[in-house]
């Protein structure tokens, strides 16, 4: 089964025009009464969405747009413009090795990472950043509650195929922005515009190179819970706080939010895990910095807060900021 996001379903389903957002809810409440609460909130709105024969998702042999593709989908076939080429990275597993090389691929409905693990990263030699890229028989996944394109054997790929074109890039996708103070928890698709106010030092750990878990160090030797032993690789998250003038939020940045968010690339972070004073002059240049942050908001339970897991990051843009307020 596919997993697409709540409100990407609530979505769909008001597109058709069959049913109000008021009476959406409400049917989604009396569905989860129904079934003695044995259903998801997802799971009510699927069964909703087949009762008024609404299709959820574009036929899998067809071109998608990025925003229609989902965790669970294969061979898909979508297109996109290369918008970051990050470098091969080797891994071993028992007494074999690897690679893995990834790239950002953007359209005008968003963005996804699309990943090539061993022989087919020889395939992105030619690839260049702002190519673009047509995919066929590719299969989608989920990594760190984001949807990731994965290339296999089948896959055919087109450098700058003819005819295809893409002018603009959405990196927002779906994304609606909201207030600190409004925010819920399990709330998908927010985006915030926040200051920096508060900087932590990144915290380095180890995660296997297959699936990029965690990797727990057992007698000298590093086991993921999928994959046994393994040679693991370092990863990294930097945490800050967001203030938005109506409250603030911790904001969590994995490796790849953490890179953008800081312009820099793996081997350059990783110089801050021996010698973390190095870290200072960053802190000092991104306090105060403005940034648009979208992801997911989700509770955490320990500390009894609302914290954001980012899934893109931008600096703010002055004249589209003040283009949006001229429109409301």
């Amino acid at each position: 089964m596919y997993k697409i996001p709540l409100a990407d379903l609530k979505n769909i389903i008001l597109e058709s025009k069959k049913i109000t957002p008021r009476d959406l809810e409400e049917k989604i409440k009396l569905k989860i009464n129904e079934l003695s609460g044995l259903i998801s909130e997802e799971g009510a709105a699927h069964i909703i969405a087949n009762e008024l024969s609404i299709s959820v998702v574009r036929a899998v042999n067809s071109k998608l747009k990025i925003k229609e593709i989902y965790a669970g989908m294969r061979n898909l076939v979508t297109v996109g413009k290369v918008l970051r080429k990050f470098d091969v990275r080797e891994f071993a597993k028992g007494e074999s090795t690897g690679k893995v090389c990834s790239v950002v691929l953007g359209d005008e409905t968003g963005t996804i990472r699309v990943v090539f693990w061993n022989d087919q990263v020889a395939r992105l030699d030619k690839v260049q950043e702002g190519d673009i890229l047509l995919l066929k028989d590719v299969y989608a996944k989920e990594n760190n509650a984001s949807k990731e394109i994965h290339v296999g054997e089948r896959t055919e790929i087109t450098i700058n195929p003819e005819g295809e074109t893409i002018a603009q890039v959405r990196q927002s996708s779906n994304f609606q922005r909201s207030k600190i103070s409004e925010l819920t928890e399990g709330s998908e698709g927010t985006e915030i515009l926040g200051t920096i106010v508060q900087i932590f030092d990144p915290r380095f750990f180890y995660v296997c190179p297959n699936c990029s878990k965690r990797a727990n160090e057992t007698e000298g030797q590093f086991q993921c819970a999928e994959h046994g032993t393994v040679q693991p690789v370092v990863s990294y998250v930097l945490n800050v706080i967001l203030d938005d003038g109506t409250g603030t939020i911790r904001s969590t940045f994995w490796k790849n939010q953490t890179n953008h968010l800081l312009g820099k690339d793996e081997q350059e972070i990783l110089r801050y895990k021996d010698n973390v004073a190095l870290f200072e002059d960053m802190k000092t240049e991104l306090l105060g910095e403005q940034l648009k942050v979208m992801g997911r908001i989700k509770k955490n339970d320990l500390f009894d807060r609302l914290e954001l897991n980012v899934q893109l990051v931008e600096k703010a843009n002055p004249e589209e900021e003040l283009a949006r307020l001229e429109q409301k």
